[in-house]
């Protein structure tokens, strides 16, 4: 019955040694578990942190460049703005110099259109004729003429060199010449700038010559001018070689 009992109680025992070490078996490979659990969730966490940090990284460096943009942009603005404000005032500079000079150029096209318009009378007919588009073109009002100073002074200038060219050349015309007896005439005149000028008709009996006056140019009939007025034309047109020819000249 002892021994019995002894088996018993050492099967108990082995028993309860077995127990222990299956419960701490178990309680060891759920610890395990969980530090592998711990280790992935780690390791999952990592990755997950690196592709974060990367993500991050980029979004930075986006950042950052995008900000350098702006500062560029508003670097070259703040220039743009330096040279806008430089060339506005050279541009209120030029305006007010155009504007300093509009106003004696304005004073001087009044006063010059005045000379001019007295002048013209004085010119000879045909040069008159020649002018008169341009003088169509001055301002009947200087003091209300809408014409901008360089309009007026661009026409001043073209009657002038109209003036200059005549001057400075022979030309001829065909005109209308009263005779001693009232009579109109035709006849060719030759003006040699606006100093002097001589006449001939085709049958040579009738010449003269002409100088500018206070109210126009003045005729005066000298048949003993017909032959060499004639010369001049045959040479003016080629039709006999150049020589000198003498013809007189008023001197008032």
């Amino acid at each position: 019955m002892k021994s019995i009992l002894a088996v018993a109680v050492l099967c108990m025992s082995v028993f309860a040694a077995v127990a222990a070490e299956a419960n701490k078996l178990s309680e060891t490979r759920g610890t395990l578990e969980k530090w592998v659990e711990a280790r992935q969730l780690i390791s999952k966490t990592r990755a997950d942190w690196q592709g974060d940090k990367e993500t991050i990284e980029q979004t930075t460096r986006m950042i950052e460049r995008e900000l350098k943009d702006v500062e560029d942009k508003f670097s070259k603005l703040s220039t743009n703005s330096a040279q806008v404000e430089k060339e506005r005032s050279e541009a209120e500079a030029s305006i007010k110099s155009s504007h300093d000079a509009i106003v004696p150029a304005q004073q001087f096209a009044t006063e010059f259109e005045g000379k001019i318009r007295a002048f013209v009378p004085r010119l000879p007919v045909p040069l008159q004729d020649i002018l008169k588009p341009l003088l169509a073109r001055l301002p009947a009002d200087p003091a209300a003429t809408k014409m901008k100073a360089w309009e007026r002074v661009q026409v001043l200038v073209g009657i002038l060199n109209e003036l200059d060219k005549f001057n400075n050349g022979v030309t001829i015309f065909s005109e209308k010449r009263k005779n001693d007896q009232g009579a109109e005439v035709s006849v060719e005149t030759v003006y040699v700038g606006l100093g002097a000028a001589y006449f001939v008709n085709d049958a040579g009996d009738f010449a003269g010559m002409g100088s500018p006056g206070t109210a126009g140019w003045e005729w005066s009939a000298k048949p003993e001018l017909a032959g060499p007025v004639r010369e001049v034309l045959r040479i003016y047109r080629n039709e006999r070689p150049a020589k000198f020819v003498s013809l007189p000249v008023a001197i008032k």
